[in-house]
């Protein structure tokens, strides 16, 4: 059988290719198309356990070895090499060989891999993705000029040798598998998720393809659309789920890594190795592993050095800047956001008033009910008629022909949930002579908050917003361009929009909570003029209720696993996009019951 060469294949977009796929890409195709199209065509990459210790186990072979022999001298000694690079012009593949065995014209490829190999009925054998990569590397030798018959994987966990011998079905399946990769590399549409995979557990990128939530997504949405059309459809057998079956969570639900805070004024930070220090003066105060950190948060006089900025930005981990007042001003991150495609889609998005006001009804919706959740699990008596208006509220927003209506709907909303926010707060009465603030709270103010809550309410939200901000850098949306609020110089627009519905149920519950558990007293505020502001005291106090909150787990009433609501935040980003990469019909905005 003849296989065409894909040499001339002209791209159906302007998107410009590789020159060359990779042999490990051809392997990635084999394993799971979507994992390809996320590596290979968007540039997203993640690390994992697997990922890392492989990395590791080949350092020994990836040391560049001795330049390969000439395969039509027979008078060559036998020699083994290590590290070779070679590529096929026909196939437009290249080849990283781990290590080949060359004697006399004739080349036996070796393969290391990190997992064991597949049991089999007559023995063990090499996994289909493996064998294929291994042909690859089979057919770049043979057009370099040598005879290759078999190679072999050697497999790191059980330190076992697998021959794979190079027969036409073997040769077949790789040209095929050259030719499907190609095709789908010129591909814009991204393909479906696994369904109940259990190749999905120990892939790296699963956090970034959530394949269960994307179709459990995708059913709500095709069954919404049943509803509103009397489509009856069958959804395709490569993307449906049954019935019943349950979401798995694929991610750990909460975070291993945490946010440094650094709040005392005239700090210094250095960095010595791979390791932060900071210095209080000239006394080191503490240490702290960049790789133990998610994020570097600065609030105001606090210095840090280029050095360890330029390492923080090679790890990948943001450093966010507040005034001392609690200002969200800005952030430093590293190259990490490759995906443009998704940057596109998101910009030509924002310019569309339909789709902008589809994702605007579903945040202020969601916002809405949170609210009135909040109302009913912590007010003495919440009043019924707050309640009946902001659930029918929540119902108009749905239904909002505007941004301007939108916004009238918001608006009505807050003032009935805030004209009850004092009455979630247990500790109104705790006020001493010498005291000069009470935690009684009549209205929501801002820029300047003139009382004690509202200065924790407008701190807590530059918390969330910095958060929401960092978790859409990191996924390759741009922060800047939103879709309900109005884009402004400086504003992250689109962190704004993310976190309207998360506000009750991060911000809000964090200042109840430290007011109500005696964390934030009435002595952790000072008066500037009209404004209130924290006391460092009380700045540290709160940071510790706002994380604790971030760090309790959640259960998502949709997908009905628990997280923690710092994971919340990036599962949420992530949805975002898949609806602006066209995935999802709607933004599944997060309610909690």
């Amino acid at each position: 059988m003849r296989h065409a060469s894909v040499a001339h294949i002209e791209p159906s977009t302007s998107r410009r290719l590789p020159d060359y796929l990779p042999a490990r890409m051809i392997n990635e195709f084999v394993y799971c198309p979507r994992l390809f199209h996320f590596e290979q065509v968007l540039g997203v990459f993640a690390e994992n356990e697997h990922t890392i210790e492989g990395a590791a186990q080949h350092k020994r072979v990836d040391r560049e070895g001795k330049s390969t022999p000439d395969p039509h001298d027979e008078t060559n000694e036998p020699m083994i090499v290590t590290s070779i690079t070679l590529s096929s012009e026909e196939h437009r593949v290249i080849a990283k060989l781990d290590l080949a065995e060359f004697d006399r014209g004739r080349a036996t490829p070796v393969d290391y891999k990190h997992g064991r190999p597949r049991t089999a009925p007559g023995g063990l054998e090499a996994w289909d993705t493996d064998r294929v990569q291994l042909a690859v590397q089979a057919i770049v030798l043979r057009e370099n000029g040598y005879t290759c018959d078999e190679g072999f994987i050697f497999y790191q966990k059980t330190r076992q040798r697998v021959r794979v011998g190079f027969d036409q079905e073997v040769m077949n399946e790789a040209h095929q598998a050259i030719e499907g990769a190609w095709e789908a590399a010129m591909a814009t549409a991204m393909p479906p998720p696994l369904v109940d995979s259990p190749k999905c557990p120990g892939c790296s990128l699963v956090g970034v393809c959530l394949p269960d939530e994307t179709i459990h997504y995708q059913e709500r949405d095709q069954e919404r659309s049943q509803q509103q059309y009397g489509l009856f459809d069958s959804v395709s057998e490569s993307t449906s789920k049954p019935m019943g079956r349950e979401t798995r969570l694929l991610v750990a639900p909460r975070s291993d890594l945490r946010p440094l805070y650094l709040n005392t004024q005239g700090l210094r930070v250095g960095k010595t190795g791979n390791v932060l220090r900071i210095k209080d003066r000239d006394k080191v105060v503490q240490e702290v592993r960049i790789k133990e950190t998610c994020q570097v948060n600065v609030l105001g006089n606090v210095q840090i050095s280029t050095q360890a900025i330029q390492e923080l930005c090679k790890a990948e981990k943001p450093v966010c800047y507040f005034s001392q007042g609690g200002w969200f001003n800005g952030i430093t991150t590293g190259l990490n956001t490759k995906n443009v495609v998704l940057r596109k889609s998101q910009v030509l998005l924002s310019d569309q008033e339909w789709f902008c006001l589809r994702i605007a009804r579903a945040l202020i919706a969601g916002k809405i009910r949170n609210q009135r959740t909040m109302m009913m699990r912590n007010h003495i008596e919440p009043p019924k008629v707050n309640l009946r208006e902001m659930k029918r509220l929540a119902a108009d927003a749905e239904t909002a022909r505007s941004p301007e209506e939108l916004l009238g709907i918001e608006g009505y909303a807050a003032r009935l949930y805030f004209s009850q926010f004092g009455g979630m707060l247990k500790r109104e009465g705790s006020h001493r002579p010498n005291d000069d603030f009470r935690f009684d709270f009549k209205s929501r103010n801002r820029r300047p908050p003139l009382d004690p809550i509202n200065a924790l309410l407008s701190y807590g939200y530059s918390l969330l917003a910095k958060d929401l901000t960092v978790a859409t850098y990191a996924i390759g949306l741009d922060p800047m361009i939103g879709y309900f609020h109005e884009p402004r110089h400086g504003r992250p627009a689109l962190a704004l929009d993310l976190m309207e519905p998360l506000r009750p149920l991060v911000v809000d519950s964090a200042v109840l909570s430290a007011i109500n558990t005696g964390m934030i007293t009435p002595g952790d505020f000072v008066r500037a003029g009209k404004a209130v502001a924290m006391t460092p005291k009380g700045r540290k106090a709160f940071l510790r209720a706002y994380e604790a909150r971030m760090d309790s787990l959640v259960t998502h009433p949709q997908l009905e696993y628990r997280v923690s609501y710092r994971r919340l935040l990036e599962i949420q980003a992530r949805l975002l996009a898949k609806m602006i990469d066209g995935e999802l019909a709607e933004y599944p905005v997060f309610v909690t019951r």
